[in-house]
């Protein structure tokens, strides 16, 4: 089957790194037969896009800003003849083989195959923690090494760099593609609104629970965090705690192993704090406090997800 792919891009005031992302997109070996832009900026990026006329393009204009809203919009609006829709985030690049590698595998893939990851070339290198990658951890259900996987807590493993294509509980919406059947049935839940942190992690985990997801080695991109549409720490630490007990409780895992994660970051960010003097990680532990005070008079209620098959 030949595979015709759709890719959404949902951005907000980026156009430097929109710009570096198409040109990646230029210089594919095989492009994407339509790539839709969705955008949110205060001021329109549809002129650059006149620089890039080898593309097949559509610019929508959406508000508010929502990388959830944004890429359902772009989803209904895709072409009907497409086979894949894919989203890719406005600060990344393609390594040029990237999309003809990912077709191929596309091109021997089980029918239960619902959604592959490219594989991300430059993840920085960090420290392994030793509490967060301890036996003990994994047994108490808090978070997993393995790569992909997801916890009782509503904790997810990063996926990092792979050396080998590998199936897991969810993929980053980074730089995807899913299969198009996939949206007769399911959308990114907009409670993830505005700030769109976990949305990914909610919409593909769903997907794990009814089909298969997978990394594919072989399709390289990079990734190269703007520092532009960014909240400030105190209301990231807001959203870490609302998003994941709404994570949490959507899916049925444990609220309880979740609260004891987020005690476990808190600390984490507070002893940090401290020690190095940095006031970003004590901002990000004052929002952790406000949301879970917030979530102890008024908490939000979920309608649980229930897998089928």
């Amino acid at each position: 089957m030949m595979q015709r792919v759709s890719l959404i891009v949902a951005t907000k005031d980026r156009p430097s790194d929109l710009r570096k992302m198409l040109e990646s997109l230029r210089c594919q070996t095989v492009r994407p037969d339509e790539i839709l832009i969705v955008d949110a900026s205060l001021q329109t990026v549809e002129p650059l896009l006149a620089d890039f006329s080898e593309l097949t393009m559509r610019y929508i204009r959406h508000w508010p800003p929502s990388a959830a809203a944004q890429r359902n919009a772009g989803i209904r609006a895709c072409n009907d003849t497409a086979t894949l829709i894919g989203f890719a985030d406005d600060d990344i690049t393609f390594e040029p083989q990237a999309f003809e590698d990912m077709i191929a595998f596309w091109g021997d893939a089980a029918p239960d195959l619902l959604g592959t990851a490219f594989n991300l070339r430059n993840y920085p290198a960090r420290r392994k923690g030793v509490l967060k990658y301890s036996s003990l951890t994994e047994r108490l259900g808090l978070y997993s090494p393995r790569p992909g996987s997801v916890s009782l807590s509503g904790w997810q493993t990063i996926l990092g760099q792979l050396p080998e294509t590998q199936f897991v509980d969810w993929i980053p919406s980074t730089a995807v593609l899913f299969r198009r059947e996939v949206f007769n049935h399911y959308a990114f839940d907009e409670f993830f609104d505005d700030y769109s942190y976990l949305e990914d992690l909610d919409f593909s985990f769903t997907l794990s629970r009814v089909g298969r997801l997978a990394v594919v080695a072989g399709a390289g991109f990079s990734h190269f965090p703007s520092t532009s549409g960014r909240i400030t720490a105190r209301i990231f630490g807001r959203y870490e705690v609302r998003n994941r007990l709404y994570f949490v409780r959507k899916h049925c895992l444990s609220v309880s192993r979740c609260y004891l994660g987020l005690v476990i970051r808190f600390a984490m960010s507070i002893a940090s704090g401290l020690a190095n003097l940095n006031a970003t990680l004590l901002l990000r532990a004052l929002g952790n406090i406000e949301e879970v005070m917030r979530q102890s008079v008024t908490p939000f209620t979920t309608t649980p997800v229930t897998p089928s098959r």
